[in-house]
């Protein structure tokens, strides 16, 4: 039971930590890409700003993504289903 419960104790931490990372890069996303913005308008013309903008942003849904448990191509708990299915088989 003790180990079961500190297994959990483990996973909601790193969870917790994975959430918590997820808001800081959401926060310097915020704080960064406004910046940014301002030093393209003052310098140039060109919109350089939108690259940067884009990668970072997909980056950062696949942050939120991650730190959310949500896998749209996987579904919902695979990687626990297919552990227990190769366990179960016994064959590696």
């Amino acid at each position: 039971m003790e180990n079961s419960t500190d297994y959990k104790y483990q996973k909601a931490k790193e969870r917790v930590e994975c959430i918590k990372g997820f808001y800081s890069n959401l926060t310097a996303y915020i704080i960064i890409i406004p910046l940014l913005a301002y030093l393209n308008y003052v310098t140039t013309s060109f919109p350089w700003v939108i690259f940067p903008a884009i990668g970072w942003g997909i980056g950062l849904v696949g942050h939120g993504m991650n730190a959310y448990d949500y896998n749209p191509f996987l579904g919902r708990n695979w990687e626990q289903r297919k552990i227990k299915e190769l366990m179960e088989k016994d064959q590696f």
